[in-house]
C-alpha cells in the first residue's frame, strides 16, 4: 500500500518506517509541509494519505487521487477534509479522538487559572522589572461557577479536574452523561441558562455546521458582567466580532483562545506571506487582523493552536495514526473511522 505523510516534524519518520515499511507499505513521501497542489502530481498513485489540519483534503484533491483509499488525520477535528466526498467514492476518514484528553483539558485549566490571577499583565510587567501589584488583583477559581460546553472525552477530563477546585459546574451537550452527574454533581442545562449563570465558559466541542458561531453576538449578551471564556476546540465555534465587542462592553473580564477564526493567517504565516501558496480571502484576513488585535488586550490570552501540544500526545496521536493504517491495511477498516 503506497502512502504519503505530510506536515511531519521529522523524528516522526524512523518510526513510520519502522512500524509500516515491514507491514508492506510503500512510503512515496515524509513531508514537513502541509499538502499543496503542486504536490498532487507526485502523490497520484497513492492509496493511502496522512495529514495534520493544516493539509485541505477537498473534494478537488480526492477527485485527484484515483487509488485514495484512506484519509487519516492526525487530529480530532477533522472539517480541513471533505467528508462527503470521501464517503461518496468509499474512501475511509479515520482520526485520532482521544490523544488530546488529558492534554487539552489541562490546559484549558491553565487558560482558566492564567486569567483569574492576570497572569498576562504579571508576567509582562516583571519581564520588564516592573514589580508592582497594582491592578494584579485577581480572583480565586473556588466558589465559581463553571459551564463547560461539550463534555466528549476532553470535556469530560475537564470536569474531573476541576472536581478538585470546590466549583459549581453546569453542562451543555446534546447527549448528557449520566455519569458526570452522579460523579461529579455536574448540572446539565440548556445553553442559554449556562451562558447566564457561569462565571466561566470553557468550549470542548468539534467544528460543525450546528456549531459554526455557537457562540456569536447575539447569545454573548446573556453571559454574566464579569465572566471569562476560555475555547481550546475551534476558531470559529466562537464569532470574533462577538468577543471584541463583549470586551469593549465590560461584559467579558478576560477572554482565552488557543484557537481562533483567521488562526491560519498567522500559524501558516511563511507559506501565506513569503511563498504566496495559499489563497486566503479577504474574510479570513479579516478576522485574522481582528483577533490579532485582541491580543493587545491585558485581558485577552492568545495562544497559537497549542493546546494539543506535549510530547505524550504528539506520541499518541502518531501511534494511532499508524494503528489506523495498519488496521486498514490488515482489516479493511480504520480503528478510529470518522464514519462507519
Amino acid at each position: 500500500m503506497k502512502v504519503a505523510f505530510f506536515e511531519l516534524e521529522g523524528w516522526e519518520e524512523p518510526i513510520i518506517r519502522e512500524t509500516l515499511e515491514p507491514k508492506g507499505f510503500e512510503i512515496v513521501t515524509l513531508s514537513r509541509e502541509p499538502l499543496k497542489e503542486s504536490d498532487i502530481e507526485r502523490i497520484k498513485d497513492v492509496e493511502a494519505l496522512s495529514v495534520f489540519i493544516y493539509s485541505k483534503v477537498d473534494r478537488k484533491v480526492i477527485e485527484a487521487l484515483p487509488n485514495l483509499k484512506i484519509v487519516t488525520t492526525r487530529s480530532t477535528g477533522f472539517d480541513h477534509i471533505d467528508v462527503e466526498a470521501a464517503r461518496e467514492r468509499g474512501i475511509a476518514v479515520c482520526n485520532v479522538p482521544d490523544y488530546g484528553m488529558e492534554t487539552v483539558a489541562e490546559y484549558a485549566l491553565l487558560m482558566i487559572l492564567a486569567l483569574l490571577r492576570k497572569l498576562k499583565p504579571t508576567i509582562e510587567r516583571t519581564c520588564r522589572g516592573i514589580f508592582s501589584r497594582e491592578g494584579l488583583r485577581g480572583h480565586d477559581l473556588a466558589g465559581k461557577t463553571v459551564g463547560v460546553i461539550g463534555t466528549g472525552r476532553i470535556g469530560a477530563r475537564l470536569v474531573k479536574l476541576l472536581s478538585g477546585f470546590d466549583v459549581k459546574v453546569l453542562a451543555y451537550d446534546v447527549k448528557p452523561k449520566e455519569e458526570l452527574v452522579e460523579r461529579f454533581g455536574v448540572e446539565y442545562v440548556s445553553l442559554e441558562e449556562l451562558l447566564s449563570r457561569s462565571d466561566i465558559v470553557s468550549l470542548h466541542v468539534p467544528y460543525l455546521p450546528s456549531t459554526h458561531h455557537l457562540i456569536n453576538r447575539e447569545n454573548i449578551k446573556l453571559m454574566k458582567k464579569g465572566s471569562y471564556l476560555v475555547n481550546t476546540s475551534r476558531g470559529a465555534v466562537v464569532e470574533t466580532e462577538a468577543i471584541v465587542e463583549a470586551l469593549k462592553e465590560g461584559r467579558l473580564a478576560g477572554v482565552a483562545l488557543d484557537t481562533f477564526e483567521g488562526e491560519e493567517v498567522w500559524t501558516e504565516e511563511e507559506l501565506i506571506i513569503f511563498r504566496g501558496e495559499k489563497d486566503v480571502s479577504p474574510e479570513v484576513l479579516k478576522k485574522a487582523i481582528e483577533t490579532f488585535a485582541l491580543a493587545q488586550f491585558d485581558n485577552v490570552i492568545l495562544s497559537p493552536h497549542n493546546a494539543y501540544n506535549t510530547h505524550e500526545a504528539i506520541m499518541r496521536i502518531l501511534t494511532k495514526t499508524l494503528k489506523n493504517l495498519v488496521e486498514f491495511k490488515e482489516k479493511g477498516r480504520c480503528t478510529y473511522p470518522v464514519y462507519k
